[in-house]
Protein backbone atom coordinates (compact mmCIF):
# COMPACT_ATOMS: atom_id res chain seq x y z
CA UNK A 1 0.00 0.00 0.00
CA UNK A 2 1.34 3.51 -0.78
CA UNK A 3 1.03 6.74 1.33
CA UNK A 4 -0.85 8.79 -1.53
CA UNK A 5 -4.40 8.64 -2.20
CA UNK A 6 -5.49 6.16 -4.78
CA UNK A 7 -8.46 8.03 -5.87
CA UNK A 8 -8.82 11.50 -6.90
CA UNK A 9 -9.77 14.13 -4.15
CA UNK A 10 -13.39 15.28 -5.89
CA UNK A 11 -14.18 11.17 -5.79
CA UNK A 12 -16.80 10.08 -3.88
CA UNK A 13 -15.85 6.73 -2.68
CA UNK A 14 -19.18 4.59 -2.10
CA UNK A 15 -19.95 3.34 1.24
CA UNK A 16 -22.17 0.69 0.14
CA UNK A 17 -23.13 -1.79 -1.84
CA UNK A 18 -26.44 -3.41 -2.07
CA UNK A 19 -27.17 -6.33 -4.19
CA UNK A 20 -29.32 -10.27 -4.08
CA UNK A 21 -28.07 -11.61 -0.90
CA UNK A 22 -25.57 -9.33 0.52
CA UNK A 23 -24.90 -5.99 0.90
CA UNK A 24 -20.72 -4.05 1.13
CA UNK A 25 -19.79 -1.90 3.93
CA UNK A 26 -16.34 -0.19 4.89
CA UNK A 27 -14.52 -2.93 7.05
CA UNK A 28 -14.52 -1.65 10.57
CA UNK A 29 -13.89 -2.57 14.30
CA UNK A 30 -17.67 -3.45 14.69
CA UNK A 31 -17.03 -6.36 12.55
CA UNK A 32 -14.14 -7.76 14.64
CA UNK A 33 -15.39 -10.75 16.16
CA UNK A 34 -17.73 -11.66 13.14
CA UNK A 35 -14.92 -10.89 10.72
CA UNK A 36 -12.42 -13.08 12.76
CA UNK A 37 -15.24 -15.72 12.85
CA UNK A 38 -15.84 -15.68 9.43
CA UNK A 39 -11.90 -16.28 7.97
CA UNK A 40 -11.41 -18.55 10.57
CA UNK A 41 -14.10 -20.88 10.01
CA UNK A 42 -13.39 -20.66 6.78
CA UNK A 43 -9.11 -20.47 6.11
CA UNK A 44 -8.64 -23.21 3.37
CA UNK A 45 -11.58 -22.26 1.23
CA UNK A 46 -10.05 -18.66 0.90
CA UNK A 47 -6.74 -19.68 0.21
CA UNK A 48 -8.33 -21.97 -2.78
CA UNK A 49 -10.73 -18.79 -3.96
CA UNK A 50 -8.92 -17.18 -7.23
CA UNK A 51 -6.38 -14.53 -6.48
CA UNK A 52 -5.70 -15.52 -3.03
CA UNK A 53 -2.86 -18.19 -4.40
CA UNK A 54 -0.12 -16.41 -2.98
CA UNK A 55 -0.72 -18.61 0.38
CA UNK A 56 -0.52 -15.77 2.81
CA UNK A 57 -4.22 -15.00 3.36
CA UNK A 58 -5.32 -16.07 5.89
CA UNK A 59 -2.01 -16.44 7.74
CA UNK A 60 -1.26 -19.93 8.70
CA UNK A 61 -0.55 -19.37 12.12
CA UNK A 62 -4.06 -17.34 12.43
CA UNK A 63 -4.54 -14.57 14.81
CA UNK A 64 -6.49 -13.88 17.77
CA UNK A 65 -9.08 -11.37 17.79
CA UNK A 66 -6.67 -8.34 19.09
CA UNK A 67 -3.97 -8.59 15.85
CA UNK A 68 -7.99 -9.35 13.70
CA UNK A 69 -8.93 -5.69 15.48
CA UNK A 70 -5.39 -4.19 14.38
CA UNK A 71 -5.76 -5.45 11.14
CA UNK A 72 -9.34 -3.99 10.97
CA UNK A 73 -8.02 -0.91 11.96
CA UNK A 74 -5.35 -0.63 9.78
CA UNK A 75 -7.76 -1.19 6.53
CA UNK A 76 -9.75 1.26 7.94
CA UNK A 77 -7.11 4.18 8.34
CA UNK A 78 -6.32 3.40 4.42
CA UNK A 79 -10.20 3.67 3.64
CA UNK A 80 -10.23 7.28 4.89
CA UNK A 81 -6.73 7.73 3.85
CA UNK A 82 -7.97 7.39 0.48
CA UNK A 83 -5.25 4.51 0.17
CA UNK A 84 -7.28 1.34 -0.45
CA UNK A 85 -10.65 0.16 0.01
CA UNK A 86 -11.76 -3.18 2.24
CA UNK A 87 -15.12 -3.84 2.35
CA UNK A 88 -17.32 -6.40 4.87
CA UNK A 89 -19.66 -8.59 2.88
CA UNK A 90 -22.89 -8.84 5.12
CA UNK A 91 -25.62 -11.36 4.63
CA UNK A 92 -29.04 -9.58 3.45
CA UNK A 93 -31.74 -10.13 5.47
CA UNK A 94 -29.44 -10.07 8.49
CA UNK A 95 -25.89 -8.53 8.68
CA UNK A 96 -23.80 -11.39 9.66
CA UNK A 97 -19.72 -11.23 8.08
CA UNK A 98 -20.06 -13.71 5.18
CA UNK A 99 -16.76 -12.71 3.27
CA UNK A 100 -14.64 -9.15 2.19
CA UNK A 101 -13.73 -7.24 -0.58
CA UNK A 102 -10.48 -5.42 -0.97
CA UNK A 103 -9.79 -3.19 -3.79
CA UNK A 104 -6.15 -1.64 -3.65
CA UNK A 105 -3.94 0.01 -5.83
CA UNK A 106 -1.79 -2.17 -8.94
CA UNK A 107 1.62 -1.99 -8.02
CA UNK A 108 2.68 -2.46 -11.50
CA UNK A 109 0.13 0.04 -13.38
CA UNK A 110 -0.66 3.78 -11.65
CA UNK A 111 -3.99 4.37 -12.08
CA UNK A 112 -4.86 0.33 -11.84
CA UNK A 113 -7.21 -1.13 -9.16
CA UNK A 114 -6.12 -5.00 -8.21
CA UNK A 115 -9.73 -6.50 -6.37
CA UNK A 116 -10.12 -9.56 -4.50
CA UNK A 117 -12.83 -10.85 -2.66
CA UNK A 118 -13.58 -14.19 -0.42
CA UNK A 119 -16.64 -15.47 0.84
CA UNK A 120 -16.71 -17.70 4.09
CA UNK A 121 -16.64 -21.43 2.93
CA UNK A 122 -20.87 -22.24 4.05
CA UNK A 123 -21.82 -19.07 1.71
CA UNK A 124 -19.69 -20.54 -1.44
CA UNK A 125 -22.73 -19.80 -3.44
CA UNK A 126 -22.49 -15.90 -3.01
CA UNK A 127 -18.63 -16.09 -5.01
CA UNK A 128 -20.23 -15.50 -8.14
CA UNK A 129 -22.78 -13.08 -7.22
CA UNK A 130 -20.65 -11.07 -5.28
CA UNK A 131 -17.82 -10.80 -8.50
CA UNK A 132 -20.63 -9.74 -10.85
CA UNK A 133 -21.58 -7.50 -8.60
CA UNK A 134 -18.45 -5.98 -7.61
CA UNK A 135 -17.06 -5.99 -11.23
CA UNK A 136 -20.06 -3.95 -12.67
CA UNK A 137 -19.61 -1.70 -9.52
CA UNK A 138 -16.30 -1.14 -10.01
CA UNK A 139 -16.53 -0.46 -14.06
CA UNK A 140 -19.31 1.57 -13.60
CA UNK A 141 -19.09 3.72 -10.26
CA UNK A 142 -15.04 3.97 -10.04
CA UNK A 143 -12.89 6.15 -11.45
CA UNK A 144 -9.78 3.12 -12.42
CA UNK A 145 -8.65 2.96 -15.48
CA UNK A 146 -8.60 -0.78 -15.16
CA UNK A 147 -9.01 -2.92 -12.59
CA UNK A 148 -7.61 -6.60 -12.10
CA UNK A 149 -9.99 -8.96 -10.46
CA UNK A 150 -9.51 -12.91 -10.70
CA UNK A 151 -12.54 -14.14 -12.72
CA UNK A 152 -14.80 -16.72 -11.32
Amino acid sequence: MTDQPFVPADFTVPRALDAEGFRLEPLGERHNEADHAAWTGSVAHIRAAPGFGDGTWPPAGGMDLDRNLADLRRHAADFEGRRGFTYSVLAVPGDAVVGCVYICPDRERPGAAEASSWVRADRAELDAPLHRAVSDWLATTWPFAEVTYAPR
